[in-house]
């Protein structure tokens, strides 16, 4: 028996508009109240951790100064450590039948954690100001974590206490990294120090650059020196 061609392309049309009209429930054993619930709160991490890796690229992208080599490498291991976890967390919501971030515009309506468009930002600034988002991202990191557990959802719980320990462990080198160097305000500036062999007594000279600066100056390699933390 011969098939009509023109049948059996509407059939296929037909079963085309039925799969598109479907939505994309992924089959699993968890109630739909805890599918909303870690969708929504894995999504909203998903958006901060895609923020957070751009930001830490863009201070890697942008980093200057004398210790430039070992944060300009610093900045890149941990943005490609926190890329590593967009794909797990994307992956998570779809397996518990959600749906996850589809474009940049739907990753900025989400984030919580803020964007640094500034055309320039002090080395040691981006240091702390990224301790501060990884903090803030641990933080996160336990809410969700507590979401996961109340469902019963063991596999993002593990993926997540992993994540966990990744992200104290970027706070703890950052912290150690502007610790030593923030400067007495504690602005994540570097330090002018008096120095008595820079061919002037009473000179200052500041810890960035190693310039001398007659104790009537205003300016370093035309930075302003209230810019620094000076001590005595």
């Amino acid at each position: 028996m011969r098939v009509d061609p023109v049948k059996k392309s509407d059939k296929r049309i037909d079963a085309l508009k039925a799969r598109q009209a479907a939505p994309l429930g992924t089959p699993t054993d968890l109630k739909a109240k805890a599918t909303r619930d870690i969708a929504g709160g894995m999504n909203a991490l998903l958006a901060d951790v895609f923020a957070l890796y751009l930001k830490t690229k863009n201070f890697h992208w942008h980093m200057s100064g004398p210790h430039f080599r070992d944060y300009h490498l610093l900045l890149d291991e941990q943005a490609d450590q926190i890329y590593a976890m967009t794909d797990p967390i994307a992956e998570r919501i779809r397996k518990v039948g959600g749906s996850t971030l589809r474009s940049i515009g739907h990753i900025a309506r989400t984030q919580r954690i803020t964007d640094n468009d500034a055309e320039y930002v002090e080395p040691l600034d981006m240091l702390a100001e990224l301790r501060e988002d990884n903090k803030t991202l641990a933080a996160r990191l336990r809410e969700i974590h507590d979401v996961v557990d109340e469902h019963h959802d063991i596999a993002s719980a593990s993926l997540i206490e992993n994540w966990i320990d990744e992200t104290e462990r970027r706070t703890w080198f950052l912290f150690e990294a502007v610790g030593n160097q923030a400067g007495s305000a504690g602005r994540g500036r570097p330090a002018a120090i008096r120095s008595g062999n820079s061919g002037c007594p009473s000179g200052w000279v500041c810890q960035d650059c190693s310039c001398a600066q007659d104790a009537g100056a205003t300016s370093c390699n035309g930075r302003a020196l209230q810019d620094f933390a000076l001590a005595t």
